[in-house]
Order: structure tokens, then sequence, then C-alpha cells
């Protein structure tokens, strides 16, 4: 692990953490049960544990290791949107708030309709664009077709812009033309330039569309220890560190805040949902986590000082909704037997 998280009880406090002292990490005994309680999910691979900026835990059992890139899936959506408050901390983007034509200029598509024009970066983060969904039956014809952008541009409006929630990965491929357009940078450039050097971390290059932006929102590749780091940035209110103690800000200061602000919920789960991370309680504590296709998981609970990652089989058929339920209930384990402790 880097400074980042080393320092953390003695250089920042967490915007979320209060406590006079460190929460207490899970025991030996905790693993023990989260290691026998994983084996019985035989599509997962590999969890990993830190607590107070240290990887405490790591059990793999499958696939690629700890250490190794593996489909994030839709978890994809939380990485970025911490790309994206990285771009707005660079001035590339002005704010949350800029509206997304501005930042796609001369390459905004014929036949748009005018609510286009309404758009901001936070409804494409917030998943809230108004625009009918890429996803779930409308997936395969959307990816099949010439050009992703245009095709997701181009939907019939079944809201307004800030409307209710409406999860689509086209959104979030908005998301990364946007970015791609307002920077001159292919969104891997700016995910290597703007998250994976300060946080010490390798992004291989992922799939991209017929017209050569990268996919936003699907089919990144980090391995879990890698998403440590990210939710660790979180945790750390958007600040890492290097060795000496210098820090460096990555996200723009309220980011997390604003990122970890309901502004829809799941039709699936009732969690609420902010820029990238679904917000719930687990074992009566706060956490934050993103999801992706067949138990892609990154949980932060600040309370606790902890960041948990679970990987698994990202391939179909799909395990059901009730997957997610499974891997929450080993992170409930995991807070319950640090809250005995206590």
């Amino acid at each position: 692990m880097r400074a980042t998280v080393l320092l953390m009880s003695c250089a920042v406090i967490s915007l979320f953490h209060t406590a006079d002292v460190a929460a207490n990490a899970p025991s030996s005994g905790a693993f023990s049960a989260l290691n026998s309680a994983t084996s019985e999910l035989d599509r997962v691979h590999a969890v990993v544990v830190a607590h107070d900026g240290e990887i405490i835990h790591e059990y793999h059992q499958g696939g690629p290791g700890v250490a190794s890139p593996t489909n994030i899936k839709s978890l994809s959506k939380t990485v970025l949107a911490a790309i994206t408050g990285a771009a707005i901390e660079a001035g590339i983007i002005e704010s949350a708030e800029q509206p997304m034509v501005e930042l796609f200029g001369s390459n905004l598509p014929n036949g748009t309709a005018p609510q286009v024009g309404n758009i901001t970066v936070a409804h494409l983060l917030s998943q809230q664009a108004g625009l009918e969904r890429t996803s779930g039956g409308n997936y395969s014809a959307w990816v099949a077709s010439s050009n992703w952008v245009n095709d997701a541009l181009t939907r019939p409006f079944v809201d307004e812009p800030g409307g209710q929630m409406l999860y689509s990965t086209g959104t979030s491929h908005l998301l990364s033309a946007a970015l791609t357009h307002a920077s001159g940078e292919t969104t891997y450039a700016l995910a290597q330039r703007l998250l994976g050097e300060p946080l010490n971390i390798n992004i291989p290059p992922w799939l991209r569309d017929p017209q050569g932006i990268y996919f936003g929102g699907n089919d990144m590749q980090l391995s879990p220890r890698a998403l440590i780091e990210v939710g660790e940035l979180y945790r750390n209110d958007g600040l890492v560190f290097d060795d000496s103690g210098n820090s460096q800000r990555v996200l723009p200061e309220g980011w997390v805040a604003e990122s970890w602000q309901p502004r829809g919920s799941s039709q699936w789960t009732g969690d609420g949902y902010g820029y990238g991370w679904f917000i719930t309680q687990l074992a009566g504590e706060a956490v934050y986590y993103g999801r992706g296709f067949g138990g892609q998981a990154l949980y932060v609970i600040p309370e606790r000082e902890m960041t948990v990652v679970i990987t698994s089989n990202p391939n179909p058929p799909s395990p059901g909704g009730q997957f997610q339920q499974a891997l929450n209930r080993l992170v409930i384990g995991l807070l319950s037997s640090s809250d005995s402790e206590s």
C-alpha cells in the first residue's frame, strides 16, 4: 500500500470518520469465518480487506490473483466517476454542473432532442440523463450498433434530465466520450495520468467502441489490490500522500461528499445512488459501494476505516440479484465481528 492510507490516522481525518480512536479491525477468527463463507460461493475469485490503510487480509480461490487485472464489469462506473472527479480537479471539466454539450462541442451528433442540452456531467454520473436505457434488454442492440454514442444520444427521452435514476451503460459511455472530446486525450490516457499515476496502480487498456472511444462504464481491467487504492482514495477524501507525507489532491475538495449523496435509487435494491456509488447500511454502518455483473464489488466503510474488494467470475450466466446480497453478507460478517470486540 502507498503512504496514502498508511498515514491516514495521523495526517488526515476522513470526512466521515469522527471517532477519537481507531476502529477495531476484524479478528483472525472473523477472517477464518470469512474464508469459510466465501468458499461456499463458488463464483467468488478473491476477497481483499484493508483496515486503517493496510491490506490485512487476502483470500484467493480461483481466477486471476489479487495482483492481476480482472474484468470488473460495471464496477467500471465507479472508477469512471473517479476519473471524472480527477478531470475536474485538473481543470479539464469546470464542474459537475457543466452541460455535456459544452464538452462535446462540434462532436455532438445530428438529430438529438432539445433536452440533450439540459444534460449535465452530474446527470451522467448519477444515471439521470433521462434517455431510454441501453442496458437490460436494449444492451445487445446498442453494442451491435455502428456508433454507440449516436445511438445512446438519439434515443427517446423517458424522463427529464435530473429525474429518476435510469441505470444505463450508454449514459456512462456518454461520459467517456465527453471526457475524450473535452481533453483531446483518450479516457484510457486520462485514467493513467490522473488516477493510475498518483495511486501507483496499473490500469490496462480496455474495450473501445467503433469510433475509438474507450467503453465508459464496463469492461475495465483492474486488480483487487488496485481497487483497494481507489476505495482508499475516497476514504481519504480524495487525497494521496507520498513516502514523505506530502499530500496530493486527486479529487476536488468536497467531491467525496457529493459522490456519496443519494441522487436517485436503484429500482432493484432501493439503495441510493450518487456519482458512481451506491449508498446503503450494513450492520448499522453507512456503506458506499460500487458493483459489477457477476459479483464484482468495492465497499468503503469510513466509520470502520475499512475498504473491501470482492471479485468474481465475470462471465454469463448472471448469478442473479441475490448474489449481491450474498456478497453484502460477507461484509456484514466482518463489520459484526469488529463491532463485537469494541
